[in-house]
């Protein structure tokens, strides 16, 4: 008789619990045990962060207390890219394998990127008025970055003109995927053409570009960006499947409400 080893045995039961999660009910009760520990790490880092950004790193030489909004900035610029992968990721998933929680996950993604990418327009215009002297310039960068915002309220836009779920998070996902071509543009405008910004201050293939208190700072706000990122879109998606499986005997146990 064949037996499984236990190598092979704690694979297969790794594998089964992640599949596990494709289950509403199952992505349902995680999230909700996720969610109130990621929001407290969110908090602390984010008090960390502002600390080591706004009273302990020095002031810059060159742009002066200005610089500071990079903290926020930085962070957030990062995660409006970020996000918009993750959305297209799990907008993939959704297609290939017509699962119902990649889609919620997609559609909850969107609002939260969007708002980064409003943050870091915003404070990429208070940082651009006393460098640039302008609050606003067409550069490759900023451009970019406005059509992703762009991208994200029409991806929320087209889901609620569709009045069919399944058929709204297909035409989604496929708006999605088409316009993950913008993020490289972003993320390389200005190596490909001549931009007021100036080039990543952090690479993974170079050294660091500031002062290490300066990056500890950033990172922290990042990490902490993050947190309070998964932390909320949990939260969102916790809603949408209320919503999507309100008929759901498991959900009516939950709520108390009856269909």
């Amino acid at each position: 008789m064949n037996t499984l080893s236990l190598d092979q045995f704690s694979s297969t039961a790794k594998t089964s619990s992640w599949f596990a999660l494709a289950s509403p009910p199952v992505f349902y009760r995680v999230a909700g045990k996720c969610i109130p520990w990621l929001f407290a790490l969110a908090a602390v880092l984010t008090i960390a962060g502002l600390v080591l950004g706004f009273l302990i790193a020095p002031t810059d030489q060159q742009q002066g207390e200005a610089y500071r909004i990079i903290f926020i900035h930085v962070p957030a610029a990062w995660l409006s890219m970020l996000i918009y992968l993750a959305l297209s990721f799990w907008s993939a998933v959704s297609l290939v394998f017509n699962s119902r929680v990649a889609a919620l996950l997609a559609r909850a993604l969107a609002p939260t990127g969007a708002i980064f990418t409003f943050l870091a327009l915003w404070t990429g215009a208070f940082w651009g008025r006393p460098t640039w002297g302008a609050w606003w310039v067409w550069d490759a960068r900023l451009t970019s970055e406005l059509i992703l915002l762009f991208l994200y309220l029409g991806l929320i836009a087209l889901q609620a003109a569709i009045d069919e779920a399944r058929r709204a998070d297909r035409a989604t996902a496929v708006l999605a995927l088409v316009g993950v071509v913008n993020i490289p543009i972003i993320y390389f405008s200005v190596k490909w053409w001549n931009t007021l910004h100036q080039g990543a201050s952090v690479s993974l293939t170079a050294a660091p570009r500031m002062a290490s208190i300066m990056l500890s700072g950033m990172l922290v706000m990042s990490l902490a960006l993050w947190a309070y990122a998964i932390a909320i879109v949990l939260w969102r998606v916790r809603l949408l499947i209320l919503d999507r499986e309100r008929h759901s005997a498991w959900v009516q146990a939950t709520t108390g409400v009856a269909s």
